[in-house]
């Protein structure tokens, strides 16, 4: 059927696009490693190769072909991704050559790989595609924080992203200004809303994405807050979700995540320019 012959296809097409020679076998090396990563794909070649021999005695709505159809359109997703990555590396020149070859990289585009195809929503898939792109492109941070920022795409929610977004475009928010940028009113403190944003503060601040900032002396070493008393009145309610007196900042480790990212260019931190998807 069109669709199956189409999505194998396109795989052989986007393989043989890549030229000259050497660089079609260093793109080569990098497009097998993210399809050999996805256990389905291999699954998949095989039962479109075999459907055709066995079309004429099976029914178009059979299971097979409903499972075909599905993993078609998965596949030209993930070709397009795969595609759009590949145009990155060309922009940015064959300086990366090397580094698209080399194992270790060749094992984050892997681990990336499982990552984008457990992904649920095209705003995840797409930070994993900018992770890889700007892994090859730029070598802020070692391999092994790489590792560690793919674990965090795997772990949080696109709502821990949309804070960690905030906090970025706005260095020194307080929870009342992250919630009110992102929602707008503020709900009771008893509701499922401000449980749910007390979860996502507390996740990510006790994974080390986003922190209260602090100021530092000439040495980067944190300052303590000098407590003063205070003869105000003690109150009788605990302190709000979306309390107006603490700012937060992201950790040099979160800055270096929405780089690698949320970046769709490779830049340089300190650049003004960045845009943040």
């Amino acid at each position: 059927m069109e669709f199956q012959e189409k999505a194998v296809q396109f795989i052989r097409t986007e393989l043989a696009k890549a030229t000259p020679s050497d660089r079609r076998r260093i793109i080569e090396k990098f497009v097998l490693a993210a399809l050999g990563s996805i256990p389905w794909v291999g699954g998949f070649i095989s039962a479109a190769a075999s459907f055709k021999t066995d079309e004429g005695s099976i029914r178009t709505d059979n299971l097979q072909t409903q499972w075909l159809e599905e993993h078609s359109h998965k596949i030209e997703r993930l070709m397009k991704t795969l595609q759009d990555i590949a145009q990155r590396f060309e922009n940015i020149g064959n300086q990366i050559d090397e580094r698209i070859q080399n194992e270790e990289y060749l094992v984050l585009v892997r681990r990336a790989f499982r990552t984008w195809d457990r992904a649920d929503t095209e705003e995840k898939r797409k930070y994993v595609a900018n992770l890889v792109a700007n892994a090859a492109g730029t070598r802020i941070c070692p391999d092994d924080v790489i590792r560690l920022f793919i674990d965090w795409l795997e772990l949080y929610h696109e709502a821990h992203f949309a804070v960690i977004r905030e906090i970025y475009k706005n260095p020194g928010s307080t929870r009342f200004e992250i919630w009110t940028e992102i929602k707008g009113e503020i709900p009771r403190e008893d509701s499922a809303e401000a449980d749910l944003y007390r979860l996502l503060i507390r996740d990510l601040s006790t994974g080390g994405v986003i922190r209260q900032a602090r100021d530092t002396n000439d040495e980067g070493q944190f300052i303590r807050n000098q407590h003063r008393r205070s003869k105000r009145t003690v109150s009788h309610t605990m302190e709000s979700s979306f309390e107006d007196s603490k700012p937060y900042v992201l950790t040099e480790l979160g800055q270096q995540f929405v780089h690698y990212t949320m970046n769709e260019v490779v830049r340089r931190l300190e650049a003004k320019g960045d845009n943040v998807l």
